[in-house]
């Protein structure tokens, strides 16, 4: 892991140098820069893969230039493939010089790992940000300069004012983040998982390069164990000390029974909270660690670590993310670090493949109200009235053929927002963010609603708004993340599956389990599934901070104060908590960028 930042154009020295030192925790192992005339591009390293002084970025071969942040994982077998280049490292960086001098930009179709670079070939620059969006490139274009880096940190700096993205606020209030390309920062801009940008003569074009929806169809599940396998042995080849999260559940369990099966007994670490044994999976995460013979290291959170952690988690994090996890997370990311690992393992990407949440059963049973013949009244019905529950939503959608599945993180719907927002807010109008990739799907070879599912919750879900969520917590400590179950290759042929395979009789991660059944026992694999829950409620509450988002709101009149009082006093009765969670971040944001 690394950090990415560069300047084509005209900049200030002293200006480029000091926003490249917001990213030093992305990496404090060297530094490097490369400053010329009209390119500033530096590079902060966090060093995984070949230590020597040789590996340091940015990395050159003739007219090429490269900083990287990631790693590529098939980097080994690419060097036998590319055997014609004059290798000077052993680094995975070197692999992408080598290969982009084969295959030009294809090179991203041979490339297996999580990855964000910039490459500069000659005149021409490439941006590229991998396959599920593991790792992030964020740009901003003038007229007289072109800026690119990890995070947007770095990019404030050359903003002549913060203003707020409305796009941004829209998505992020009804998908939890914002969706591609946009950011809070109007004039910021983000790459889109599987896609890469090309600047040339003071303009950019942009390119999907890769889609799991083209990923061929499968026919067997004989492979998937093998794939599983392999994915977890190439994010175990390293020599720097690794770590794996440990929850209750299954996903983590997996990743741990497979590496002990490998011959890896990886260091397993937990959440605990203090005075909430409710939301706490210590005793199951013991339980799992104690059957698999691994050491398990329990993190334990209390209202104090909440009220001193909070704000730096939030400013870290650069722009509002709607996830309640990313506080516990930091101080989990922190204490594996002190411990002195440079690597973690995370289950992410295995709900959405192995159809692991509940409500995707929900809403494949109400799609079927879509085929009954006589529905006007219930359409009449659903339009005339309206309640907050999200079933009455669903059931709207289907009686007016509309798209019902809108991501897992949908939260705030179109008819919420209307009534909260001081202006008009159209029935459906969130479906425009989501219409690039349905239009996309429909054209693809999948039609079941369950594929559907899991295409648009791997592109927004995962990569927006988990993957960003563990890239900025993980890299805040200088640590390495790696998602096993995101190996494309894996996770095509788990997607790959007609959706009579991957639903299998029912019920979540059917074949997930059955794979389980060979590394954990039937009381691990029979769990409940649990989630990452937290007592943010509760905690945010007790610090009396609930009030930051009336008083946000007084000064921007962005709400209607009745239906802004209505979310608090729900939320003070632990209903729509992640509702008031989102306005509460977004209130810290507005309050620290803009007033």
């Amino acid at each position: 892991m690394c950090g990415v930042f560069g300047i084509v154009g005209d900049y200030s020295p002293s200006l480029a140098r000091s926003a490249l030192m917001t990213l030093r925790h992305r990496g404090k192992d060297h530094c490097g820069i490369v400053e010329e005339k009209n390119l500033f591009l530096a590079h902060h390293r966090l060093s995984i893969t070949d230590h020597h002084h040789r590996s340091h970025q940015p990395l050159a071969h003739q007219r090429l230039l490269l900083s990287f942040n990631g790693e590529i994982y098939n980097h080994k077998a690419l060097r036998n493939t590319l055997s014609h280049f004059p290798w000077k490292t052993s680094s995975d960086a070197e692999v992408i010089l080598a290969a982009y001098q084969r295959w030009g930009i294809g090179c991203l179709d041979h490339l297996e790992g999580m990855f964000a670079f910039a490459l500069l070939d000659g005149h021409k620059l490439y941006l590229v940000r991998d396959r599920f969006g593991k790792k992030p490139m964020f740009y901003y274009a003038s007229p007289k300069r072109f800026v690119f880096a990890s995070e947007i940190k770095a990019l404030k700096p050359f903003l002549p004012s913060v203003t707020m993205n409305d796009n941004a606020l829209r998505s992020y209030l009804s998908f939890l983040a914002p969706t591609p390309p946009h950011t809070f920062y109007e004039g910021i801009e983000k790459l889109e998982s599987g896609e890469y940008l090309c600047w040339e003569e003071g303009h950019f074009t942009k390119h999907s390069y890769y889609s799991i929806a083209n990923a061929p169809r499968k026919v067997s599940t004989a492979s998937l164990e093998t794939l599983l396998h392999e994915s977890i042995a190439k994010r175990l080849d390293t020599h720097v000390p690794t770590a794996a999260l440990l929850s209750g559940g299954i996903d983590s369990a997996m990743i741990c029974a497979i590496a002990k099966a490998q011959g890896n007994h990886l260091p397993t670490f937990t959440l605990g909270y203090e005075g909430f044994k409710g939301y706490d999976e210590r005793p199951n995460a013991k339980a799992t660690a104690d059957y698999l013979g691994l050491h398990n290291t329990q993190v334990i959170l209390s209202q104090d670590d909440f009220e001193a952690h909070l704000d730096t988690v939030l400013t870290q994090m650069d722009e509002p993310l709607n996830d309640p996890a990313a506080l516990p997370l930091y101080l989990l990311m922190e204490r594996i670090a002190h411990e002195g690992y440079k690597v973690v393992l995370s289950g992410e990407g295995s709900d959405e493949l192995f159809l692991g949440y509940r409500q995707y059963f929900e809403y494949l049973d109400i799609e079927q109200a879509s085929t009954l013949g006589h529905k006007n009244w219930l359409k009449r019905y659903f339009h005339q009235n309206f309640s907050m529950n999200r079933e009455w939503e669903w059931y709207k959608r289907i009686f007016e053929e509309s798209l019902l599945f809108r991501t897992s993180g949908e939260k705030f719907t179109d008819t919420q927002q209307n009534l909260l927002f001081r202006r008009t807010i159209r029935d459906n109008e969130s479906l425009g963010f989501l219409h690039p990739y349905r239009h996309h799907f429909d054209h693809s070879i999948y039609t079941h609603p369950s594929h559907w599912y899991s295409m648009i919750d791997l592109k927004l879900f995962v990569a927006e708004h988990f993957l960003t969520k563990l890239d900025r917590m993980s890299m805040a400590h200088t640590l390495e993340a790696r998602a096993p179950f995101l190996d494309h290759r894996f996770a095509e042929a788990v997607f790959g599956l007609p959706h009579e395979t991957r639903l299998g009789s029912g019920g979540t991660k059917f074949l997930l389990k059955e794979i389980g059944q060979n590394y954990l026992s039937p009381e691990i694999l029979g769990r409940k599934k649990k989630g990452f829950a937290n007592p943010y409620m509760e905690w945010l509450i007790a610090s009396d901070r609930l009030k930051l988002i009336q008083e946000v709101n007084n000064t921007t009149g962005l709400f209607h104060p009745k239906e802004l009082q209505n979310y608090l006093n729900m939320g003070r009765q632990g209903k729509f908590k992640q509702h008031v969670w989102g306005l509460y971040v977004l209130s810290h944001w507005i309050k620290r960028e803009l007033l």
